[in-house]
């Protein structure tokens, strides 16, 4: 138990990162019914935008400045692809079947995925990012908070309470509301509803570019495949958290890093069940975690029950 503190601090660390991601799954699917299963590549090209970004920097440029600047490149990078997508690949099927547009997404996935392995330099292979380094932040005596792991902490929450302020107060937020709830009446209110779901497609992918850099100054390193796992993993914290939510996308992205450092550490300590632990079941017990939850509440930890129209 003496190794609490460290593994759930850990999980709070994964976890904002997953919820980072998550959001842009859940901006997109609240206000269109959209699964963006390409999300995890935008989340991965915010990366390779970001290590432009810092590659076009004067060589010893320190990280304090870096950072700030690779978040605006690889912002610049996945937002652009986000809205392209969404124009030219989402937008004429918005009408459409529900399974057209996500099949179109799966595929967008596996397009963008290849052009980074095809065109990106040396993409290849894993490419070295700069990494926060220095000693560990000694919280109590039995818990070390490593520097990427305070920087994310820090990041994620005041990403969560910049988007909760303009989703409520801003106009533009209201108006996203407005569509979310009803587009054709906010059509008729005046609302730009093409221009809000532009809107949602760019904060989501905005904010996987800074998750993109949290990861990578973290490992270290980022790979053109990143994001199929890191996407699948912000999807279902999404739906934990009740998809079209975006505190339950924060929610969901915490209780999925708890679940998943707490099992690493303690499953194989249960008698019977050392064969189950490890980091090599994380990803299968989170999704069993998905599955209970599920099945006790549908709807996700946040997430509104609708009730079925006649």
């Amino acid at each position: 138990m003496h190794e609490l503190p460290q593994q759930l601090a850990n999980g709070l660390a994964l976890g904002a990162l997953y919820g980072l991601i998550a959001i842009g799954y859940t901006m997109v699917y609240g206000i269109v019914q959209l699964i963006n299963f390409a999300h995890g590549e935008i989340f991965m090209i915010g990366g390779f935008g970001a290590l432009t970004a810092y590659i076009a920097l004067p060589s010893g440029t320190s990280l304090l400045v870096a950072i700030p600047l690779m978040i605006v490149g690889g912002a610049i990078a996945s937002v652009a692809v986000a809205t392209a997508a969404e124009r030219f690949a989402y937008r004429p099927l918005r009408n459409a079947p529900r399974l057209a547009p996500l099949i179109t997404a799966i595929g967008l996935s596996i397009v963008l995925q290849q052009l980074v392995w095809g065109l990106y330099p040396d993409a290849k292979k894993p490419r070295s990012f700069p990494e926060i380094q220095g000693e560990s932040f000694k919280i109590f005596d039995n818990l070390y908070l490593q520097r990427a792991d305070a920087f994310v902490l820090v990041l994620a929450p005041a990403c969560m309470l910049a988007l909760g302020l303009f989703v409520a107060k801003s106009r533009s937020g209201r108006a996203m509301q407005a569509t979310a709830q009803d587009p054709d009446t906010a059509k008729l209110m005046g609302i730009n509803t093409d221009r809000i779901i532009v809107m949602a497609f760019a904060i989501g992918a905005a904010f996987a570019a800074v998750a993109a850099v949290a990861y990578g100054v973290d490992k270290g390193q980022i790979n053109f495949e990143m994001g199929f796992i890191l996407g699948l993993k912000a999807f279902t914290a999404a739906v934990l958290g009740g998809i079209g939510n975006i505190y339950g996308a924060m929610v969901g992205g915490v209780v999925l890093g708890l679940a998943e450092s707490l099992s690493i550490a303690y499953i194989e300590e249960i008698p019977g069940m050392q064969q189950l632990g490890g980091g090599a079941w994380a990803n299968v017990w989170a999704f069993v975690l998905l599955i209970v939850v599920l099945l006790v509440r549908p709807q996700g930890l946040l997430g509104e029950r609708v009730a079925d129209r006649a």
